[in-house]
Protein backbone atom coordinates (compact mmCIF):
# COMPACT_ATOMS: atom_id res chain seq x y z
CA UNK A 1 0.00 0.00 0.00
CA UNK A 2 1.21 3.51 -0.80
CA UNK A 3 2.24 5.62 2.24
CA UNK A 4 1.80 9.39 2.55
CA UNK A 5 3.77 11.66 4.91
CA UNK A 6 1.52 13.51 7.37
CA UNK A 7 2.73 16.90 8.63
CA UNK A 8 1.44 19.05 11.47
CA UNK A 9 0.38 22.67 10.84
CA UNK A 10 3.93 23.70 11.76
CA UNK A 11 5.29 21.38 9.03
CA UNK A 12 6.85 18.99 11.54
CA UNK A 13 6.46 15.33 10.51
CA UNK A 14 3.95 13.32 12.54
CA UNK A 15 3.74 9.93 10.85
CA UNK A 16 2.97 8.21 7.60
CA UNK A 17 -0.57 7.18 6.73
CA UNK A 18 -2.00 5.01 4.01
CA UNK A 19 -3.17 6.54 0.75
CA UNK A 20 -6.83 5.85 1.56
CA UNK A 21 -6.58 7.66 4.94
CA UNK A 22 -4.73 10.57 3.32
CA UNK A 23 -7.41 10.99 0.66
CA UNK A 24 -10.14 10.86 3.33
CA UNK A 25 -8.38 13.60 5.33
CA UNK A 26 -8.10 15.79 2.23
CA UNK A 27 -11.70 15.23 1.12
CA UNK A 28 -13.01 15.95 4.65
CA UNK A 29 -10.97 19.19 4.57
CA UNK A 30 -8.96 18.18 7.63
CA UNK A 31 -5.74 18.30 5.60
CA UNK A 32 -4.38 19.83 2.42
CA UNK A 33 -1.97 18.47 -0.15
CA UNK A 34 1.53 19.91 0.11
CA UNK A 35 3.20 17.81 -2.57
CA UNK A 36 1.77 15.56 -5.28
CA UNK A 37 3.11 12.17 -6.26
CA UNK A 38 5.95 12.51 -8.77
CA UNK A 39 4.37 9.97 -11.12
CA UNK A 40 1.47 12.35 -11.80
CA UNK A 41 -1.29 9.83 -11.07
CA UNK A 42 -4.77 11.24 -10.50
CA UNK A 43 -7.58 9.69 -8.46
CA UNK A 44 -11.04 10.03 -10.01
CA UNK A 45 -14.55 9.74 -8.62
CA UNK A 46 -17.93 10.65 -10.07
CA UNK A 47 -17.57 14.30 -9.05
CA UNK A 48 -13.95 14.89 -7.98
CA UNK A 49 -10.49 14.47 -9.47
CA UNK A 50 -7.63 14.52 -6.99
CA UNK A 51 -3.89 14.33 -7.60
CA UNK A 52 -2.31 11.48 -5.65
CA UNK A 53 -0.65 13.08 -2.61
CA UNK A 54 2.79 12.18 -1.31
CA UNK A 55 2.82 14.79 1.51
CA UNK A 56 -0.21 16.27 3.29
CA UNK A 57 -0.49 18.90 6.06
CA UNK A 58 -3.16 19.02 8.75
CA UNK A 59 -5.28 22.16 9.03
CA UNK A 60 -5.38 22.07 12.86
CA UNK A 61 -2.48 21.72 15.28
CA UNK A 62 -2.08 18.31 16.90
CA UNK A 63 -0.26 18.41 20.23
CA UNK A 64 2.32 15.65 20.66
CA UNK A 65 2.93 14.56 24.26
CA UNK A 66 6.51 15.16 25.39
CA UNK A 67 8.52 11.96 25.47
CA UNK A 68 10.53 11.54 28.64
CA UNK A 69 14.18 10.78 28.04
CA UNK A 70 16.21 8.43 30.18
CA UNK A 71 18.78 10.42 32.17
CA UNK A 72 22.37 9.98 31.06
CA UNK A 73 23.80 8.39 34.20
CA UNK A 74 26.19 5.54 34.77
CA UNK A 75 23.41 3.31 36.12
CA UNK A 76 21.18 4.02 33.10
CA UNK A 77 24.02 3.22 30.69
CA UNK A 78 24.80 -0.03 32.51
CA UNK A 79 21.14 -1.06 32.41
CA UNK A 80 20.90 -0.12 28.71
CA UNK A 81 23.95 -2.24 27.83
CA UNK A 82 22.72 -5.20 29.97
CA UNK A 83 25.83 -4.88 32.16
CA UNK A 84 28.13 -5.83 29.27
CA UNK A 85 31.46 -4.24 28.49
CA UNK A 86 31.12 -1.88 25.52
CA UNK A 87 34.57 -2.89 24.22
CA UNK A 88 34.80 -6.67 24.60
CA UNK A 89 31.15 -7.65 25.26
CA UNK A 90 31.86 -9.68 28.40
CA UNK A 91 29.44 -9.84 31.34
CA UNK A 92 32.13 -8.99 33.92
CA UNK A 93 30.45 -5.74 34.91
CA UNK A 94 28.57 -5.87 38.20
CA UNK A 95 24.81 -5.41 38.40
CA UNK A 96 23.25 -3.52 41.34
CA UNK A 97 22.78 -6.82 43.22
CA UNK A 98 26.53 -7.49 43.06
CA UNK A 99 26.39 -10.20 40.39
CA UNK A 100 25.92 -10.27 36.62
CA UNK A 101 22.25 -10.56 35.56
CA UNK A 102 20.87 -13.91 34.45
CA UNK A 103 20.52 -14.35 30.71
Amino acid sequence: MRRVLLLNVTYEPLTTVGLRRAVCLVLCEKAEIVHDDSSGKVLHSASVSLATPSVIKLNRYVRIPHRNRVPLTRAALMRRDNYRCAYCGRHDLQSPQGRPPAR
